[in-house]
């Protein structure tokens, strides 16, 4: 009889543990332990979005990999910029391969000496693979031509960690660049390939203690007739119903990476509740600054036909480009607001890339508003019943 329940015991636990592998071994994609960590793609392994390409590289996807093999040199950079973080990268290329990855850089200049190079090229005669090319050397290592090899960097400060197939090859301090974009380097003639990019913000505190509301403020809308929202701490978890109105951090911020985790809970099938989240608001305003939708309802059965911008759009300005999440079921969202640049990822999948290019102001509806100002959590109406948890936030540097 023991053995029997070892046996089916054995059995429900490789059950269970088999989306997870499955999600592993498919490119391009984050577990869900990835997504509860923080992880974010930068590449979603089909498409060029938030990334632009400068120089005369000429980039081309297939198969979950993205490469250069033709033009003159040139560099694939994010539009989103980022400071601390750990990055993940698996890259091929032949014995002569020339390339690297960079980090912190600007895309204007030479990326290189706007930011960091992560050498991949085995032959240089001081910086081998795994080096900061002018910074920090690496040990020498040999790679295996044409075959993958994983990148894993944690850059943290000035401190950097290289890791290449899991052995340390840099462990050292610079201070030169504090934030800028994540890019992909060809060098002509020097073919290369990349997949499973992958990050993950470091620093992130938290701006809710699981507990009580301290340090958020309730704002309720001017029209009291239409109602009041009830905000409440359920078991470690932000509740709302009803509305309209809006919970707001008693601190402001500008530049940052917000992390947190929602859920919608409908009435019924037809109903899909509607919330935001604001952030560079005015304090005690209502409903003020940029708003970072969320409504998980789309056209027919196509998620990449959002209803009113969608969940993960910038409202008024950017729908989504897919609705990802559902109601009823928790999912990550992170935004990261840097200058005129909003990137929004609902779990670890990029669906917003908007730069706001209007002249500068203090009101979003209006104007590019730059300056720091509140975050804040809707409750948009009467039939509001949404969930948040782990919310937390970290501010970027300055260059």
């Amino acid at each position: 009889m023991m053995k029997w329940i070892s046996w089916c015991l054995g059995l429900f636990l490789c059950a269970m543990a088999i989306p997870e592998m499955l999600a592993q071994s498919k490119p391009n994609a984050l577990t869900p332990k990835e997504v509860a960590e923080g992880w974010i793609l930068l590449w979603d392994g089909e498409t060029m979005f938030g990334c632009e390409s400068l120089g005369r590289a000429e980039w081309k996807i297939a198969d979950g990999v993205i490469s250069a093999s033709s033009g003159d040199s040139g560099w694939l950079s994010t539009n989103t910029q980022f400071a601390n973080f750990v990055l993940k990268a698996d890259y091929r290329t032949g014995a002569d391969g020339n390339s690297g990855l960079f980090l912190r850089s600007t895309k204007d200049g030479q990326p290189h000496q706007t930011g960091y190079e992560l050498q991949i090229f085995d032959a240089h005669k001081e910086y081998t693979t795994g080096s900061l090319v002018n910074h920090l050397k690496a040990k020498k290592v040999k790679p295996t031509p044409n075959q993958w090899h994983s990148y894993e960097v944690r850059a943290e400060g000035g401190l950097f960690l290289v890791k290449l197939d899991g052995k340390t090859l840099v462990k050292g301090k610079d201070n030169t660049h504090a934030v800028g974009h994540i890019g992909l380097q060809y060098n002509k003639d020097k073919k290369i390939e990349f997949r499973n990019l992958k990050l993950k913000p470091l620093g992130l505190q938290p701006i809710f203690n699981g507990k009580d509301l301290s340090g958020w403020s309730k704002v309720n809308s001017p029209d009291l007739s239409r109602g009041t929202p009830e905000w409440s701490v359920r078991q470690g978890t932000l509740h709302v119903e009803r509305g309209p109105g809006q919970l707001e951090t008693e601190n402001s911020y500008q530049d940052f990476i917000l992390q947190l985790d929602i859920r919608t809970n409908p009435r019924d099938s037809k109903h899909h509740p509607n919330s935001g989240v604001f952030f560079r608001g005015d304090k005690n305003g209502y409903w003020t600054g940029y708003e970072s939708q969320i409504r998980n309802e789309f056209k027919g059965e196509d998620r990449t036909q959002p209803v009113d911008f969608g969940t993960g759009g910038v409202y008024h300005y950017q729908p989504t480009r897919r609705v990802i999440p559902s109601d009823g079921e928790f999912f990550t969202k992170t935004i990261v607001a840097n200058g005129r640049h909003i990137a929004i990822w609902i779990n670890g999948i990029q669906v917003s890339d908007y730069t706001d290019d209007r002249p500068e102001g203090t009101n979003a509806r209006r104007e590019a508003r730059l300056t720091a100002g509140t975050l804040s959590l809707q409750a948009h109406d009467p039939s509001t019943n949404l969930d948040f948890r782990n919310l937390s936030i970290v501010s970027l540097p300055k260059r």
